[in-house]
């Protein structure tokens, strides 16, 4: 009984000094004068960090050997993420290589077929994105080229 009781004793004491270190430091932290120019420094890059994205640029589309690169690059990027736990990423390679493949409705049958519900429907918002992004000159040179390679 009198072991416990001091066992309790000294968790408290332990907890009570760790609660003050850290009340401590944090009001320490909070005085320097450069800590809000910095956090507001590293809330700005991040913001610009996450605005700019990961943009992958698009082969030529001309060339199919690179063409075929970039798909199996893509379609491997996107499942290593997914299965990573990176969903947003690995949505955002899968539908890069859907915008070059020659047959995009079989490769997203396959997807349907193989990607969990939430995952593939992420990807069809995506393509729907992407799709209101470009404009109606440049489906029409995507959709010639693609014909072209065919």
């Amino acid at each position: 009984m009198e072991m416990s009781k001091t066992i309790g004793i000294a968790a408290g004491v332990a907890g009570t000094l760790f609660l003050g270190y850290c009340i401590y430091f944090d009001h320490k932290r909070r005085k320097d004068p450069d800590f809000k120019k910095k956090l507001r420094e590293r809330r700005k890059a991040k913001k610009a960090a996450a605005s700019a994205g990961p943009r992958t640029t698009i082969p030529n589309l001309t060339d199919h050997e690179e063409v075929q690169r970039f798909f199996l690059q893509e379609i491997q990027t996107g499942e290593a993420l997914i299965a990573a736990g990176d969903i947003e990423n690995g949505v955002e390679h899968l539908a890069n290589a859907i915008i070059v493949c020659g047959q995009p409705t079989q490769l997203l049958q396959v997807l349907q077929q193989t990607l969990p519900a939430q995952v593939f429907a992420l990807l069809i918002t995506r393509m729907r994105q992407y799709g209101s992004q470009s404009s109606e000159n440049e489906r029409t040179k995507l959709q010639d080229m693609n014909d072209d390679l065919e």
